[in-house]
């Protein structure tokens, strides 16, 4: 059985990223991207669907599983070198100590490195190599044989064995000494073996995966590529700057809706509200634990780091989620790890979400991350070039809105099934996608960013299919599955691609058909606050003629349509805090049954189909756990906001990695892992806790 999903440690090229557990098992990892079938897909099944475990003997079983609980092995604790993806773990065993490095070369290579050093004494280690591609359904014809460098003749070098599989168009190679052996019962279809390592003794192993049509590639200098690899990631982290969005003069939105009832917008442009705490924590008084705001520091009981260190690991982990050749970033390194054990809500998000990719471009901006801002503006319009008059909601790293989705025959992670690979989602229509890319790129001209040939006409081209879809439907941020509704956020979102094209032609003094956009913006507005927002309930809506909430209503405020203090969007978020928080204080996304009162009581509603099209609820969000706490610190509640992000912290694993979603009653990390928004989140939360008590 796989191990628990917080017990993953990410490694990352910034092509793929395989998976490695806390007790040396790799079970995870897509070759050669990060949607490709899985060469090790362990996770969602068992060891005979691929895994490389490399682990001290004396921890391991008969069955080649690790148990603590056998006699020899003491501890084992893991951390990454600081600022990269470069894995320390060390095992204290009766006999000595020994430390695994694990890591990926920041090359054009899919290669994954494993270092072994002894430390003190000498330690007994076992590896189980069972390399399956496909996701564990095409075992490779594997073949021991010796290979010359190509200037081994001229300088006497002996040949190296290795091993070599190949199956079909995939094939791998394998050096390292000793060589794992076949084990003498075929039907096992693995290669393991054991060797002793010393104190100051090091043993190397490297799995290269090729195409099969080429050459398998030489071995690499493991001292000079680890070197090499630490002083990318070291150097590409302290390029970090901090941010201070609430002095942040390009971050200024302050829209005039006369005539539609709103209000300026509040947030950065109109600093952090005040006296209204009361409405905003709905009777609530400021909580003394867990975690400290005072004027001089922040910090938090769940980790040790300081706010600073966790933003740059949450930079770090999107940066290695982001495809370093097409920028294309994906929304986790997982498919099918459910929101709920033994559910049915798996999803493939392995692929890139137009509103992930505008948010972290602008995360990336903000903290002098350049490079990688360029490379995700030049994803989006790549992306919405593809249909600008239809954009999908999900794209390939490519930038391809096609993506099919079938269903592949494994276990499933703890018995959740189905398994899936690729995500149809891109077949639901959600409105929302013009206004993030369309906002986005109103945020770069602001910060003096020009536009060029191609990027003002496709956004032109966006807003006329913005336009022409006016009196669409569509199924919501959250995918429902019942029928198209005028989703407020979609409207609203719709409203802020149609406020940006204005603002580009009134601000900026660029070309287009201004006044049918501001048409459509103060239509949309109207309608919006006499439809989308009930007086009778005091809270905007899920969808027009529901009395629901829902957590996409926290991004009101975010895009400028509504300030953080008005009264109304603190009347919406008394009722989100009220009836999505659970027991734990995490926050669900949305109440699957409008009958279900208790979120902590779905077992009694677990045969009934709700409006996404599953039983029972999901899992509470992260991501929407840490917009409630930024909604918060947005209004002056500081403590409660610190509180809040605390209780997302503790869900993190100690290597500072966020899941999708978390299961408060069994106090495990659900969901895809790990989750781009989650990060994405944590950081401009942070930012503004930071900026508050500064």
């Amino acid at each position: 059985m796989a191990s628990k999903i917080e017990d993953y440690a990410l490694l990352s090229n910034m092509r793929s990223g395989p998976l490695v557990s806390r007790y040396g098992s790799v079970d995870w990892w897509c070759v050669p991207r990060f949607d490709s079938p899985a060469l090790f897909a362990a996770l969602l099944g068992s060891p005979d669907h691929g895994r490389w475990l490399l682990a001290p003997a004396c921890a391991v079983d008969d069955d080649a599983q690790v148990d603590m609980s056998l006699p020899g092995v003491t501890t084992v604790e893991r951390f990454y070198a600081e600022s990269t993806f470069v894995l320390h773990t060390v095992w204290i065993t009766d006999t000595g100590t020994v430390r695994v490095t694990d890591f990926m070369p920041l090359t054009s290579r899919t290669e994954l490195i494993r270092r072994v050093e002894g430390l003190t004494g000498e330690v007994e280690m076992f590896q189980d190599l069972r390399l399956r591609f496909n996701y564990g359904s095409s075992v490779p014809w594997l073949t021991r044989f010796e290979m010359l460098e190509e200037d081994a003749e001229e300088s006497g070098a002996a040949a190296e064995s290795v091993l070599v599989g190949m199956a079909g168009p995939d094939s791998v190679v394998f050096h390292g000494d000793p060589l794992p052996e076949a084990d003498p019962d075929p039907a096992k279809r693995r290669h393991a073996g054991s060797f002793k390592v010393a104190a100051g003794q090091t043993r190397d192993f490297t799995l290269t995966w090729f195409p099969s049509h080429g050459v398998p590639p030489e071995a690499v200098d493991v001292n000079e590529t680890l070197t090499t690899t630490l002083n990318v990631w070291q150097e590409w982290t302290d390029l970090y700057e901090p941010y201070d969005p609430l002095t942040d003069p390009t971050s200024a939105e302050s829209t005039d809706l006369t005539g539609t009832g709103a209000v300026p917008v509040g947030g950065a442009a109109g600093g952090v509200a005040t006296g209204r705490l009361d409405a905003v924590a709905g009777g609530q008084g400021e909580p003394t634990t867990p975690g400290t705001a005072s004027a001089r520091e922040l910090t938090f009981s769940a980790t040790q780091d300081t706010p600073a260190e966790i933003i740059r690991r949450s930079l770090l982990v999107v940066r290695g989620l982001m495809h370093q050749a097409t920028g294309g970033l994906i929304a986790a390194d997982t498919t099918s790890l459910p929101e709920v054990l033994g559910g049915d809500r798996t999803w493939d998000h392995r692929h890139a979400w137009p509103r992930d990719a505008a948010l972290g471009l602008e995360v990336m901006l903000d903290h002098g991350h350049d490079r990688e801002a360029a490379q995700l503006r030049n994803w989006l319009l790549r992306a919405v070039a593809g249909d600008v008059n239809n954009p999908s909601n999900v794209y390939t790293l490519d930038g391809s809105g096609q993506i099919r989705e079938r269903l592949v025959d494994l276990p499933g992670y703890e018995r959740s099934r189905p398994v899936r690979d690729g995500n149809s989602s891109g077949l639901h229509y959600q409105s929302d996608v013009a206004g993030h890319v369309l906002r986005v790129f109103e945020m770069l001209r602001r910060r003096g960013v020009q536009e060029d040939h191609l990027s003002w006409p496709l956004q032109q081209a966006l807003l006329r299919a913005v336009v022409a879809n006016y009196e669409e439907k569509d199924q919501g941020i959250w995918e429902m599955r019942g029928e198209p509704q005028y989703y407020t956020h979609s409207r609203v979102m719709m409203w802020a691609a149609m406020q940006a094209g204005v603002d580009a032609v009134r601000i900026h003094g660029l070309p287009g058909d201004v006044e049918t956009w501001e048409e459509h913006r103060d239509q949309l507005a109207h309608e919006i606050w006499t439809s989308g927002y009930d007086p009778q309930v005091g809270s905007f809506v899920q969808y027009y003629g529901s009395t629901d909430v829902d957590a996409s209503l926290l991004q009101l405020p975010t895009v400028g349509f509504v300030a953080y203090d008005d009264e109304r969007m603190l009347g919406t978020v008394k009722r989100i805090r009220t009836e999505l928080t659970d027991r734990s204080g995490l926050l669900h996304r949305y109440r699957n049954l409008p009958q279900l009162t208790d979120l902590d009581d779905a077992e009694a509603f677990a045969s009934s189909i709700g409006q996404d099209g599953f039983t029972g609820q999901s899992a509470p969000s992260t991501s929407a756990t840490l917009q409630l706490a930024e909604q918060l610190a947005m209004c002056g509640h500081t403590r409660e906001a610190v509180r809040l992000t605390d209780l997302v912290l503790g869900t993190a694993n100690e290597l500072g990695l966020l899941a999708a979603t978390y299961s408060p009653s069994q106090h495990r990390a659900t969901g895809n892992f790990p989750q781009t928004g989650a990060h994405l989140h944590l950081i401009r939360v942070l930012d503004i806790l930071q900026a508050e008590l500064s």
